[in-house]
């Protein structure tokens, strides 16, 4: 049987939280699997949506790819690369450009959201960057793509582009499918458990950084908010106490039933002490990979340039098929 081909991959901006972690990263590792082929990348020319600090940039890609590896990422297995390296992906951008029509784009519900939170910096790339996007998943033929429900609409356009595509001039991509991750859990912000956890949120306690030192991890747990019940339980309506819970267990492997038990008469204080040791006992080994590798920039270069080399290769070859197929070359 075919190996599955997958596509995942992850801007440079600010370190991934905890929720990025526990809601996408960590399955990353998981799904390198004997019936798959997974491509990963950071994904740098998306991130020149929004203004960026050049040196920044540079220092926060090579960072992402460091932490990609530490999270279980094995470049031996799965080619690690940065967007940019691989030319092929913009050169496809323009050619899927071309069969997008602006109401698919004008649809696009992040265009809004962000173009409200960017006013001042509502560019053309912000407009056309799904279109790119289409491009890094079709130039590897990916069968899946893992999204969370955010990113579920530009798979869908991706796969309208593949279809009009191949409708227009043969048989040349392949239709992906969007898969949402078997693993993980809705990690919620820790002063606002009714909203997604986020590294943009303006309050710093509100996050877990997945480089946030143990007693910075333990001082931000103590601060979490949870509710006036005194009881720990999993119930409907308790954001916090449920966020924290489900934290709990995600670093734990154990089941909600067995966690509610394990508090059962217990107060909050002891929950929030023992799901920041956790997250410690989670994250600390990845800190330690992942300051190794920062530590060795040959071998991290080493590794960036081979990803970038197997997956430029695959990419030629999508591209020169969509050349050929429109009539050029």
């Amino acid at each position: 049987m075919d190996k599955k081909i997958i596509l995942s991959g992850i801007k440079p901006t600010g370190i991934p939280t905890l929720g990025n972690y526990i809601g996408a990263l960590r399955n990353w590792r998981l799904m390198q699997e004997d019936d798959k082929y997974c491509y990963y990348m950071v994904a740098d020319l998306h991130a020149l949506t929004v203004r960026n600090d050049p040196a920044e940039l540079r220092q926060q890609t090579r960072s992402m790819a460091a932490l990609l590896i530490a999270c279980g990422i094995d470049p031996n297995r799965s080619p690690l690369f940065i967007q940019s390296h691989v030319h092929q992906h913009a050169e496809l951008s323009w050619i899927l450009g071309c069969v997008t029509y602006m109401g698919e784009l004008n649809r696009m519900t992040q265009f809004k959201d962000k173009s409200a939170k960017h006013a001042d910096n509502i560019n053309a790339g912000l407009y056309t960057y799904p279109v790119l996007m289409a491009s890094d998943i079709l130039i590897y033929g990916a069968d899946l793509v893992p999204v969370g429900d955010d990113q579920k609409q530009h798979v869908e356009l991706a796969r309208n582009i593949a279809i009009r595509f191949n409708n227009a001039f043969g048989e040349t991509f392949v239709v992906p499918e969007p898969v949402m991750p078997k693993f993980g859990a809705r990690i919620m912000g820790l002063q606002d458990p009714e909203h997604k956890m986020s590294k943009t949120d303006t309050n710093p306690n509100g996050y877990i950084s997945m480089l946030d030192e143990p007693a910075v991890i333990t001082k931000k747990f103590k601060k979490a908010i949870t509710d006036c019940e005194p009881t720990i339980a999993y119930a409907e309506g308790r954001y916090g106490c449920n966020n924290l819970l489900t934290i709990y267990c995600a670093c734990t492997g154990k089941t909600m039933d067995e966690a509610v038990k394990e508090f059962e008469g217990f107060g909050y204080g002891k929950l929030k002490t023992a799901v920041a040791d956790a997250v410690i006992a989670e994250l600390e080994p990845i800190q330690a990979v992942y300051r190794q590798y920062m530590d060795d920039s040959e071998e991290l270069d080493r590794i960036i340039a081979r990803g970038a080399q197997q997956a430029s290769e695959r990419a030629q070859i999508t591209l020169d098929k969509a050349y050929k197929a429109v009539g050029i070359r």
